[in-house]
C-alpha cells in the first residue's frame, strides 16, 4: 500500500507553552500529537498520489489532500499561539480538520477507491488523532474553567 502506516517512536519537541494538567502535559511532551499529525499528513499525501496515478480521482483527493496535511500544520501553529485561547483555538481547527479528513476516507472507501485494508488503517489513525486532540481540548477547556 503506498500510503502504509509507518510507527515511529521518535520524540519531536515540545509544545507545552501553557500551564497544563498531568495528563495533556504528558500527552505534549511526549508530543505524541505533533508526530502523529505529521505522520498522517504524509499519508495523506501519498494518498493523494496514489488515488491521482492509479485511480485518476483528483477531486475527492484534493480534499483528503488539504484536510489531511492541515492537522499538523495547525498543530504546529498552536505551538506558536499567541495565548491559551489561540492555542485552543488553533487545536479546535486541527480536530475539525481530522474529522473532515474521517469523511473523505469513509466516502473513498464507501466508493470503492480504496480497500477495506486501506480504509481500517487510515481510519483508525484519524480516529486515533481526534481522540488526542479531543482529550487536549477538553482538559484545555477544564483548566481553563477551573481558573475562572
Amino acid at each position: 500500500m503506498p500510503f502504509q502506516h509507518n510507527k515511529s517512536n521518535a520524540s519531536i519537541g515540545l509544545l507545552d507553552n501553557f500551564t497544563l494538567n498531568i495528563k495533556t502535559r504528558s500527552l505534549m511532551k511526549k508530543n505524541v500529537i505533533r508526530q502523529r499529525s505529521y505522520q498522517f499528513a504524509v499519508r495523506s499525501i501519498e494518498l493523494y498520489k496514489h488515488l491521482g496515478s492509479t485511480k485518476r480521482e483528483y477531486v475527492i483527493a484534493k480534499q483528503i489532500l488539504r484536510s489531511g496535511t492541515s492537522i499538523g500544520a495547525m498543530v504546529r501553529e498552536a505551538q506558536n499561539a499567541e495565548s491559551k485561547k489561540d492555542f485552543i483555538h488553533k487545536l479546535s481547527i486541527a480536530q475539525k480538520d481530522a474529522n473532515e479528513s474521517l469523511y473523505w476516507i469513509e466516502l473513498l472507501a464507501d466508493t470503492n477507491y480504496i480497500t477495506r485494508k486501506e480504509f481500517d488503517s487510515l481510519h483508525t489513525d484519524g480516529r486515533e488523532l481526534m481522540k488526542l486532540l479531543t482529550a487536549i481540548l477538553l482538559s484545555l477547556k477544564k483548566e481553563e474553567g477551573s481558573n475562572n
